[in-house]
């Protein structure tokens, strides 16, 4: 699996949102949803990399996919 350094919560949504996802619901987490899947975002700086790959796998995106995005 490739290497993910951990991310800003701001440059995470903005980069979900390039993949047709819109935030739903917004707290302490960002729930964002694309219909389909719904995932939560915790607004952290910055989300350690564990965190954000299992994220980006409940998106149904690769790594390499999400790194493109950003």
């Amino acid at each position: 699996m490739p290497k993910l350094p951990g991310i800003n919560h701001q440059r995470a949504i903005k980069a979900f949102k390039r993949a047709d996802f819109w935030i739903a619901k917004q707290g302490k987490h960002i729930t964002m949803t694309n219909g389909e899947r719904i995932i939560t975002i915790p607004r952290a700086n910055p989300v350690d990399a564990f965190t954000m790959g299992g994220i980006i796998k409940d998106t149904g995106l690769s790594i390499e996919e999400f790194k493109k995005l950003l």
